[in-house]
């Protein structure tokens, strides 16, 4: 005859219980720290990304640069693999931040000369 094993959540005491609650919260505050990081680097990365966007319209520069991204792209894959992360994930998140960036190059070259300075 074989045991019949118990209910998800059966057998554990109220202590596991408040022990894996107390993990659980110092897990979310890391969590929490690292997505303040990750908007103030990202926040840093625009800065610069809308400078780049400055010299471009003021040089009659695209707004895209192909060749560039697939150089990032490539880049940010391999070191995504270095470090655990999907590299997929990685190609998608930095296309959508890529996106963002040429959205606001646009914007930038279309605005009055003077404002882009």
């Amino acid at each position: 005859m074989t045991a019949t094993p118990a209910p998800r959540g059966e057998g554990r005491s109220e202590h596991d219980a408040a022990r894996a609650m107390a993990m659980l919260g110092e897990e979310r505050a890391s969590i929490d720290n690292i997505d303040a990081a990750l908007v103030n680097l990202l926040a840093e990365r625009f800065r610069h990304t809308q400078r780049v966007g400055r010299l471009k319209a003021e040089h009659d520069l695209p707004p895209a640069d192909p060749a560039r991204e697939r150089q990032q792209i490539a880049r940010l894959r391999s070191l995504a693999v270095e470090s655990g992360l999907d590299p997929v994930f990685a190609e998608r998140f930095l296309r959508f931040i890529v996106t963002e960036v040429i959205r606001h190059h646009e914007q930038i070259r279309d605005e009055d000369p003077e404002a882009a300075r």
